[in-house]
């Protein structure tokens, strides 16, 4: 089973940063994509990035592309997804989860498995 666990949301005004942590308890974590995505109140859960094998298969959404970035570090099982330059749009529930295999996917039902999520909240 895999357990994921997201961290380092909160308040932030327009315009500023945030990062985002999801620790994975996973056996072979290099072989493990990891995605975010975010929920708004009343909205389908939106892909927001993903990546798969170590950092050199990443994909993002167009809407935040250029702001946010995706990382891993295989070592500590994390994957990491800095914020920059963030808007009230990004105002959301943010999730992480994991699928098997190295190839970033941005359909949430590829992924099994879901951390609790945190809350982003963009002030304007």
């Amino acid at each position: 089973q895999v357990q994921l666990v997201e961290s380092g949301g909160g308040l932030v005004q327009a315009g500023g940063s945030l990062r985002l942590s999801c620790v994975a308890s996973v056996r072979n974590f290099s072989m493990t994509t990891v995605g975010w995505f975010r929920q708004a109140p009343g909205k389908e859960r939106e892909f927001v990035a993903a990546a798969g094998w170590h950092n050199n298969l990443v994909v993002y959404s167009d809407s935040v592309k250029g702001r946010f970035t995706i990382s891993r570090d295989d070592a500590k099982n994390t994957v990491f997804l800095q914020m920059n330059n963030m808007k009230p749009e990004d105002t959301a529930v943010y999730y992480c989860g994991a699928r098997s295999g190295t190839r970033p996917h941005n359909d949430h039902h590829e992924y099994p498995f879901w951390g609790q999520g945190t809350q982003v909240t963009v002030s304007s």
